[in-house]
């Protein structure tokens, strides 16, 4: 709205204001009548002080939260900052591996030749060159004069043995000649016709021994430093193993072959097969919660008499060989060829 519309308005109120005053009797002047015709519009007045230079207000509410706006666009990078304080000297690391090698430095610049060497001593003579190429052929020369006759050769080597004759008249036997020389194989002859079945033979005897033992649920958990004594039998029918004793004993002198079969259960496994007292191979197996599985053999050789067995070294807390109608802990041998 302008300024001079503003003004115009003002005016009519105050107008309407004094013709107000009149009609209700504080005018003494009029007793009644009509409102005149308004004037003309006033002159513009002078503009009023801009508002911008007047006192700031208070600081209004804080506003509600708005929502998230969009992600704004990555900031250009910082200068780079100053380096900081060196830090206080860390240990001596370790030596590092030996890199690979380099390549081959720019040839240097030529020295000066040294001095003239004495002579040398005169070297051995060197190898044969290598054959050169053969030449081309020449031409053929003029015919030569007839040679004189030569003296006889040496009789030349016999020639091929010719086809095979009829055989002759068998002739009375004469006196042993000188040996000759091997000659060539004959031709093979025909089949001759079977000779009569010979006597039977007497029957090789075959020399056996092996036994397969095993643990049972009154023999598991077996007690150390002892032999073992696995009293289920399994396979001993030359009884070359005692189950009394839990020894094997040799009785044909020979080369063996022992392996044992243990299962592992609530405590650990040390093993050791013994031949007359000395330990020759040792298993061991720690036990970690479930059923485990341990198991060892090796070849012998054996004089008759020799002990073999097996036992448990280190007191009961290895002794965990366990048996039951599920699993089972086995020690077998047997012969393989006798001396």
């Amino acid at each position: 709205m302008s300024f001079a519309r503003c003004f115009f308005l003002l005016l009519l109120v105050v107008v309407d204001y004094t013709a107000e005053q009149d009609i209700t009797g504080k005018n003494p002047g009029c007793l009644s009548g009509h409102p005149g015709i308004p004037g003309n519009p006033g002159h513009n007045g002078v503009p009023g002080r801009d508002g911008r230079d007047g006192a700031k207000g208070e600081k209004g509410d804080l506003g509600e939260i708005g929502t998230c706006g969009a992600k704004g666009k990555e900031g250009p990078k910082g200068d780079k900052g100053e380096p900081g304080a060196p830090g206080a000297e860390g240990l001596k690391g370790r030596r590092g591996e030996n890199g690979e090698r380099g390549p081959p430095g720019k040839m240097g610049p030529q020295g000066f030749s040294g001095p003239l060497g004495l002579k040398g001593v005169k070297g051995e003579m060197g190898m044969p060159g290598p054959k050169g190429i053969k030449g081309d052929v020449g031409p053929e020369g003029p015919v030569g004069p007839q040679g004189i006759i030569g003296y006889q050769g040496e009789k030349g080597s016999p020639g091929p043995i010719g086809p095979l004759g009829r055989p002759g008249p068998k002739g009375e036997l004469g006196p042993s000649g000188h040996k000759g020389s091997l000659g060539y194989r004959g031709e093979k002859g025909p089949k001759g016709e079977t000779g009569e079945k010979g006597p039977k033979g007497d029957t090789p005897e075959i020399l056996k021994s092996a036994f397969s033992v095993g643990l049972t649920a009154q023999s598991k958990m077996p007690a150390s430093n002892i032999p073992i004594r696995f009293d289920k039998i399994i396979y001993n029918r030359q009884h070359h193993y005692n189950p009394e004793s839990g020894r094997f004993t040799c009785a044909i002198t020979g080369t063996y072959y022992f392996t044992y079969h243990i299962t592992v259960f609530s405590r650990n496994v040390r093993v050791a097969l013994m031949k007359n007292g000395q330990s020759v191979i040792h298993t061991m197996d720690n036990y970690q919660n479930n059923e485990d599985q341990a198991a060892g053999g090796t070849v012998l050789h054996l004089q008759a008499g020799d002990k073999v067995w097996l036992q448990v070294p280190g007191g009961q807390l290895f002794n965990g060989l366990y048996a039951d109608d599920d699993d089972d802990t086995t020690f077998s041998g047997f012969l393989i060829f006798a001396d």
